[in-house]
């Protein structure tokens, strides 16, 4: 093997160690990868450039917009009520009037901005009927990437795959051409998700739920005191900042509600102070703090109200805020809400809140006011915001168009008039033009973070081939599982690719397994074009992990769940797709 290829394997070894241990933001480890390959000598400018000037990238981004428009005018709300229906229980019957359209519906709209509508539909509709979320968004992950499996627009890893085609040469995959390697396994995945995975999920609390009684807090307001000791001071030379086991979370002053509390700010006589805390702590604190009078305590709940509500937020892989904590990232003032518990892995962190350094996934709960999340859509900090409690938002005037806009990309793009690529920009245009969506909007829609991703792994996989090292591991595959025939080495590829895309990203696992499945093929005597769908395929079924695939992350606080439930439940799909895939495509190439 060449020293090039030695630096390449090296080089993919590191970027996907930090890819798995979600310390750095994943493009900046694929670009990162790309730019030092570039910098020794591995490959040229063109080629590390190469993904910036393919379609994959751009018509991503270009579908975002689509999916966000899709989001804006409440598409999809009328819809879920109507398929889950009007009962008071979670059945097999609802459950497959739900999931059955999910996958439906993310073969032609990306699966990440599709589930990001449903959470707050599905977390509604249960919360109404006393159900427990987690019986059933998970699934909902689960069939979104089912079914974008099934085109190639359903998710960016078959765009991906479809850019690495061209940039070889060949024709782009067909928006159903996918479907012959995956229809099989995805309806094998859907039968045994509505009748195993849905049955074997347990009931977990959700964040408020987890909140209000595992720890027996409460909100507590107090008033302060006209001219008292508090009076015409700030609230952090009051000493009300970083108390023991409770912590201020707004002022009401005049009828307006401040729910990020500045340190800075001025406490006037008569503010109501609302303190949220352990129950022993917040009466010791009532006891002793000279300057506040008591009020009336009141149940948590009650705090919510249309100036002030609870959000559900789950911090992205791309986030500033990861790594940083609450006090660091000065979260009251850019955000203007306060955190009041902090979820991981399903289990609330009881240490001081504000010394906790974030993770990718934690779930924050938080009381904010009303434009919360369009602030926070801005930022791009969070995969999904929910409100908790209210009305779901209805369908606006402009649903029908979008939807209708959306339909005229699918069928365009299955009669071949024009291109995936060209189609999308144009679907776009059309929706900044008619002002549906709004310049500043589509910059917000885009997952900028995907289209670096997509964009920089086309360098490390052009690597892996010219340095030998796809040749190199071709071989080494072959001689090993050659002895079983072409199902052993179609099986060997397949797990591979199970093994990577749980591990880190599903767009960067495909672009580095590529190169090596194109030797393979050669080397076997396979159709490469079916051996890259076959990978494709496997690299968006993430059933394992919440990092593996975007999806599992946006629901995985929401949901209640701990990384054992995910094991649970993902084994039985993975197996089967495996197991599926494996054989469709042993019958086609």
């Amino acid at each position: 093997m060449s020293l090039e290829a030695w630096i390449t394997a090296a080089t993919v070894v590191v970027m996907f160690g930090a890819l798995a241990s979600e310390r750095v933001p994943p493009a900046a480890a694929v670009l990162s990868a790309t730019l030092f390959l570039l910098v020794i000598g591995v490959i040229d400018e063109a080629a590390a450039l190469s993904g910036f000037a393919n379609a994959a990238p751009w018509t991503v981004a270009a579908l975002y917009v689509l999916a966000f428009a899709g989001d804006k005018t409440g598409m999809m709300g009328p819809l879920v009520n109507r398929l889950l229906g009007r009962g008071d229980k979670l059945t097999t019957t609802s459950t497959a009037r739900l999931l059955l359209p999910t996958a439906g519906i993310s073969a032609f709209i990306n699966n990440t901005p599709l589930v990001a509508m449903l959470i707050g539909q599905v977390t509604t509709w249960c919360n109404r009927r006393g159900i427990s979320p987690s019986k059933i968004l998970l699934p909902v992950s689960y069939a979104a990437i089912l079914g974008g499996i099934l085109t190639v627009i359903g998710t960016s890893t078959n765009l991906t795959a479809s850019g690495l085609l061209q940039e070889s040469g060949q024709d782009p995959i067909g928006l159903f051409e996918i479907t012959k390697v995956s229809l099989i396994p995805a309806i094998a995945g859907m039968v045994v998700l509505v009748f195993v995975v849905t049955k074997i999920l347990p009931e977990r609390k959700d964040a408020l739920e987890e909140f209000t009684e595992d720890l027996d807090e409460f909100a507590a307001q107090m008033k302060v005191v006209d001219g008292g000791p508090l009076d015409g001071i700030t609230v952090a030379d009051a000493g009300l900042r970083n108390l023991k086991g409770i912590y201020l979370v707004e002022i009401e002053r005049d009828g307006h509600m401040f729910p990020a509390v500045s340190p800075s700010r001025v406490l006037r006589g008569g503010d109501r102070l609302t303190f949220v805390g352990e129950s022993d702590q917040v009466v010791d604190f009532q006891r002793s703090t000279k300057g506040l009078a008591s009020a009336e305590s009141e149940h948590l709940l009650e705090v919510d109200s249309p100036e002030h509500t609870f959000y559900e937020a789950v911090i992205g892989a791309d986030s500033r805020l990861v790594g940083q904590t609450l006090a660091d990232a000065e979260f009251r003032t850019r955000y203007q809400a306060a955190v009041v518990a902090i979820r991981r892995s399903g289990r609330r962190i009881d240490s001081q809140l504000g010394k906790v350094n974030l993770e990718a996934g934690d779930t924050l709960l938080l009381l904010a006011g009303p434009d919360f999340r369009i602030r926070s859509r801005r930022a791009k900090d969070f995969l999904v915001v929910l409100r908790i409690g209210g009305p779901p938002p209805s369908a606006s005037k402009r649903a029908p168009f979008v939807g209708l806009l959306a339909i005229a990309v699918i069928g365009l793009a299955a009669f071949e008039v024009l291109s995936i690529f060209e189609l999308s920009l144009i679907a776009a245009g059309l929706l900044i033009a008619t002002k549906t969506v709004s310049i500043s909007e589509s910059g917000e829609a885009i997952d900028f973070g995907v289209i670096l991703l997509i964009a920089a792994s086309f360098g490390v996989g052009a690597a892996i081939e010219t340095s030998g090292l796809a040749q190199t591991i071709s071989n080494g595959l072959v001689d090993l599982f050659g002895s079983w025939g072409d199902l052993g080495i179609i099986f060997a590829l397949a797990l591979a690719m199970t093994i990577l895309t749980e591990l880190a990203s599903n767009n960067a696992a495909v672009v580095v397994l590529y190169p090596i499945t194109i030797a393979v093929a050669a080397e076997a005597g396979l159709d490469p074009r079916i051996m890259v769908l076959m990978i494709a395929v496997m690299a968006s079924s993430s059933f394992l992990t919440a990092v593996g695939y975007q999806t599992n992350m946006m629901v995985y606080g929401p949901g209640g769940y701990r990384f054992g439930d995910l094991i649970k439940a993902g084994m039985p799909l993975t197996i089967t797709l495996l197991i599926t895939v494996t054989l469709v495509t042993w019958q086609l190439a």
